[in-house]
């Protein structure tokens, strides 16, 4: 059986790597707009209601105005942007978020994709939640430190410029964000069902992707008796037997021997792993993921594979 797929925006970073997924396959028909007519809302109106699967890979306020284009009840929206994470009647489009969330992700034809950082961070700490180890209203702090693509065209140009005009500043890390308010932040809350939104530090890195949040945890803060041992099992049985989640074992004995988490081990995979790190006073949760493929692109077509039925890898 073949699929209709549109990507509105397929232009930029997240749009051209589901470009990349799905031109491969043979069960995927890709509509292509008209360069001319890229911003044309009558002709994206045309090629949105046209598809099976309409991915929008735009900024918010594109994002909503291509939903109110949609008017067909058998498309399915699959929105990239920040738009409808946290909304009533969106699908969060985690699949591993909670038992259940993979039958609304078929039923539904509004799913909102997560953010990089916010997927890494909700897979973290979600279960931990759950289980009651840690509050609801625990005061939580998160980094995450990035590859420069999670900031579009125009920071990989930055990064990626040649001689003179290359900034030699930005061989170091920059954290950003420095109003202490991130666009992640709401849905960081409402998918780990903490009662507050998380202290977060994100860091831009000189390389072109990978992603790895850290949750730094006191273990006295939590419930207790708590210990690491706790942490890293139930993070185990969470996700016993996702295929696209690996649990680490704790203290990973490589990880120490090094010295150093490699943040790019995820790298051109839909794989997210999770590191527990504790001793007899503190733990660290720590995530990494490809921040263009589970942090993006990648979470998006497993969404749509969901979705249409199909095997969830297919493509990834």
């Amino acid at each position: 059986m073949s699929y209709r797929v549109f990507v509105d925006g397929h232009e930029g970073t997240t749009g051209l790597r589901i470009h990349e997924y799905l031109a491969a396959r043979a069960d995927i028909e890709l509509l292509v707009i008209d360069a001319d007519k890229r911003k044309d809302p009558a002709e994206r109106g045309k090629l949105l209601n046209a598809a099976d699967v309409a991915f929008l890979c735009l900024p918010d306020a594109a994002a909503k105005e291509a939903v109110a284009l949609v008017d067909n009840p058998r498309t399915c929206v699959i929105d990239a942007s920040t738009a409808h994470r946290t909304l009533a009647g969106w699908a969060f489009g985690l699949p591993e978020l909670q038992r259940g969330q993979r039958e609304a992700l078929r039923a539904s034809k509004r799913i909102a994709n997560p953010g990089c950082h916010a997927s890494a961070f909700i897979l973290g700490v979600r279960p931990l939640v759950d289980a009651g180890l840690l509050p609801r209203d625990a005061r939580v702090s998160a980094n995450s430190i990035t590859g420069y693509s999670g900031g579009g065209k125009s920071m990989i140009a930055q990064y990626e410029a040649q001689g003179d005009a290359f900034d030699a500043r930005l061989r170091s890390p920059r954290p950003y964000a420095l109003t202490l308010a991130h666009k992640h932040q709401p849905e960081m809350a409402a998918h780990t069902g903490l009662s507050q939104a998380p202290l977060f530090q994100p860091i831009v890195g000189p390389f072109y992707k990978g992603l790895a949040v850290s949750v730094p945890l006191h273990l006295a803060d939590l419930a207790p008796g708590s210990t690491a041992e706790q942490l890293h099992a139930v993070l185990a049985a969470a996700y016993e037997g996702e295929r696209f989640i690996r649990v680490l074992p704790l203290r990973d004995a490589a990880t120490l021997e090094e010295g150093f988490y490699d943040v790019q081990a995820c790298n051109d995979s839909n794989r997210v792993d999770i590191l527990v790190l504790g001793n007899e006073r503190h733990a660290m949760v720590m995530v990494r993921l490809d921040n263009l493929g589970k942090g993006a692109s990648g979470a998006a077509v497993q969404c749509m594979n969901l979705h249409l039925g199909c095997d969830e890898g297919l493509g990834l």
